[in-house]
């Protein structure tokens, strides 16, 4: 598993530059683009709060909703056979689609969950 960052709603990535030596990273699951980068963990995460604070900020200053990650919305492809399977069991359990798959996935979720403050895993 990669290491996250997280700070109120917002998650962001941490990356290591061997090369160069410094550690950086990008707020995921909006379009804005917010990075950030340190030579030590600390730092680092003393700089993704800061970034994403600033961006808050920012928002409320110019008037301006924030993009929410993760809004609950997301395009998944699977293979027709599978797609065909889940609605008809789905109609069968008396669900829409969206449920029956809201309900499979969140069997799987649980197992990253995490504290809402700032963390690297």
């Amino acid at each position: 598993m990669k290491n996250i960052l997280r700070h109120r709603e917002y998650v962001g990535s941490v990356e290591i530059d061997e090369h160069e030596g410094f550690l950086y990273g990008r707020v995921l699951g909006i379009q804005e683009k917010i990075t950030y980068r340190a030579e030590r963990a600390d730092e680092l995460v003393r700089l993704f709060r800061a970034e994403i604070d600033t961006y808050l900020d920012r928002c409320a200053r110019e008037n301006v909703a924030p993009e929410i990650p993760y809004k609950g919305s997301f395009n998944v492809r699977i293979a027709p056979a599978l797609h065909r399977r889940l609605a008809i069991h789905a109609i069968a359990t008396g669900m829409s689609l969206n449920r029956l798959i809201e309900h499979i996935l969140s069997s799987y979720a649980p197992l990253y969950e995490s504290p809402k403050d700032t963390s690297v895993r």
